[in-house]
């Protein structure tokens, strides 16, 4: 894979690259925004047990519906 890198600004939410830059439709590009933070992803995190004995006090129990 081939690499090109350009300097660009961006205008009306539409990314703006020099004149001499002509790409293909379709082409794709990744863009990299300096002295931006991305904003933290969600994670959810599993509980954990300091004992993990303690996790058959936890097991699930099912219990029919008779409301049929």
């Amino acid at each position: 894979m081939s690499v090109a890198s350009f300097e660009g600004i961006v205008e009306n939410g539409q990314i703006k690259l020099p004149e001499n830059v002509h790409l293909s439709e379709h082409t794709r590009v990744y863009v990299v925004i300096p002295g931006v933070a991305q904003p933290p992803s969600l994670r959810w995190m599993s509980p954990r047990f300091v004992h993990p004995d303690q996790a058959q006090d936890f097991k699930k129990i099912l219990i029919p519906d008779t409301h049929v």
